[in-house]
């Protein structure tokens, strides 16, 4: 067979080059920025907190369906029989939290928490009871508080399609998993937008020094707000109208949007100052440059994954002690909230590709090489 010639291969480049993956891109601090002045668990992840497991399902479907599922699961064991103190707080109330009250009024998680859009609630609601109600031990359960968030992916994603099945759902809690945690255009992030480009799933943790108990918190987002965006003090909205013809860009699709955050911590807390913590994560948001605008969904869900905090469901005695953590030592797990959740936000930016989506819209990626020239310049004005 005679070989190929050099000028019919270089033509043929473009062609094998789609055989490849993309580069993935990069985390905030592998792009050499550092949020706040806490350090990272050694993941920087929600998933630094022993135990606590995430999975994915992304579903991607002809020209119209991006949308998905991500579950996050507090810990090992059967979490109906050993509940978790949880709290949450909500800045903006347009959105559809299931089983809010619940966790309100008693203090506890008994379930995973689901995250998926906005019209596929009740699916996940209805698949998180199955998988409770299938678990050993669960034989005689009848009543099952499902924690289900979403946010509106309709920009990308045909929503009306209501394409995240039960089965989806079941995949992305058999899916959880310890260790690194995938990010941008995933699961639950697949079709969302943030301050008018690609947003999706991100996720941090800090880790507190040994005087302040050594605890660890860890974020993971979902972000699909608007606002405008602003990265250590600098306004990238306005770099870009300086640099870009504004007709070219869409008009933000993400309008209002919502973003939903999930906060885990091993300090034993209980459900008042889980509130207080999950208060402090959504922080995040306004140093990101949002504000909790009108039709904005924006809520934070907060546990603690300390065992002798839990509660055991069916326990016969009347009383119950625990040690938590004294109301004069959380300001540093407040601080690290906040710190984490800016960061996991930002990690959602960053790691996010752009995606063309339902009626040909299209959310382009941070542009990142921009970006280092602009914080360059930034730096030594």
């Amino acid at each position: 067979m005679k070989l190929l010639s050099l000028s019919l291969l270089i033509s043929l480049l473009p062609l094998f080059s789609g055989l490849y993956p993309e580069e993935p891109r990069p985390r905030v601090r592998e792009f050499g920025l550092k949020v706040g002045v806490m350090e990272p668990g050694p993941l920087n992840a929600i998933t630094d907190l022993p135990g606590v497991r995430v999975g994915h399902k992304t579903l991607i479907q002809g020209d119209n369906i991006r949308t998905g599922v991500t579950a996050i699961i507090p810990h090992p064991g059967n979490v109906f029989q050993d509940k978790v103190p949880a709290a949450i707080y909500v800045a903006n109330g347009y959105g559809k939290l299931t089983g809010y009250t619940q966790v309100e009024e008693l203090g506890y998680l008994e379930t995973p928490i689901i995250l998926t859009n906005t019209l596929n609630v009740p699916e996940a609601a209805a698949a998180l009871i199955d998988y409770i109600l299938s678990l050993p031990g669960n034989e005689r359960v009848e009543s099952v508080n499902p924690v289900v968030g979403e946010t509106n992916d309709g920009w990308l994603n045909d929503i009306r399609a209501r394409a995240v099945s039960k089965e989806h759902v079941l995949e992305a809690i058999r899916a959880a998993a310890e260790g690194p945690v995938e990010e941008g255009a995933v699961g639950a992030g697949t079709g969302t937008t943030c301050f008018s480009f690609k947003g999706g799933i991100g996720t941090s943790s800090r880790k507190l020094p040994s005087s302040r108990g050594g605890w660890t918190v860890g974020v993971l987002v979902q972000t699909n707000f608007g606002g405008v965006l602003q990265i250590k003090g600098l306004q990238i909205e306005e770099l870009l109208k300086k640099e870009t013809d504004p007709e070219a860009r869409p008009a933000d699709p993400a309008g209002d949007g919502s973003c939903m955050i999930v906060v885990a911590t091993d300090a034993p807390l209980d459900s008042r100052n889980l509130k207080r913590l999950a208060k402090r994560a959504l922080l995040g948001i306004p140093r990101t440059g949002g504000y909790y605008s009108n039709g904005s969904g924006d809520y934070a869900i907060a546990f603690s994954t300390a065992p002798q905090v839990r509660l055991t469901h069916g326990e016969p005695s009347l009383t119950q002690r625990i040690e938590v953590v004294r109301n004069e030592a959380m300001s540093a797990l407040f601080q690290a909230a906040a710190e984490a959740s800016e960061e996991a936000i930002l990690n959602s930016l960053f790691r996010a590709k752009t995606m063309t989506g339902k009626d040909g819209h299209r959310a382009e990626a941070l542009p990142l090489n921009k970006l280092k020239s602009w914080l360059e310049k930034f730096k030594h004005e």
